[in-house]
């Protein structure tokens, strides 16, 4: 099973978007483990989880810089999310920018 995580300031806007992408992949027959946490606890969780991407909101796109180890490290694609697709909670276009991702 593939493990998608998300990440915002707080993880709760993350976790709005994260039901919608689970109803989609649910709509399309995928089985993924989808979840959001706070940005704070990023690197506890990619060691933890070993999520196959990782895809933070917009507003906390400025640390991108700082988590690139974490992507060159363990090899896990790491991407912003797109401000329209966030602001939309569109589930399906932030799916496919995982999908496209792993």
């Amino acid at each position: 099973m593939k493990k998608i995580l998300l990440s915002c300031a707080g993880g709760f806007s993350t976790s709005l978007l994260v039901n919608k992408m689970k109803d989609e992949a649910q709509k399309e027959g995928k089985d993924y483990q989808i979840k959001a946490v706070a940005a704070d606890t990023i690197e506890d969780v990619v060691k933890k989880d070993k999520p196959d991407c990782i895809l933070l909101g917009p507003q906390i796109q400025y640390m991108l810089g700082n988590l690139k180890p974490i992507d060159d490290k363990d090899n896990i694609p790491l991407e912003v999310i797109g401000m329209q697709d966030y602001g939309m909670m569109n589930g399906a276009a932030v799916l496919k920018q995982a999908e496209n991702l792993m």
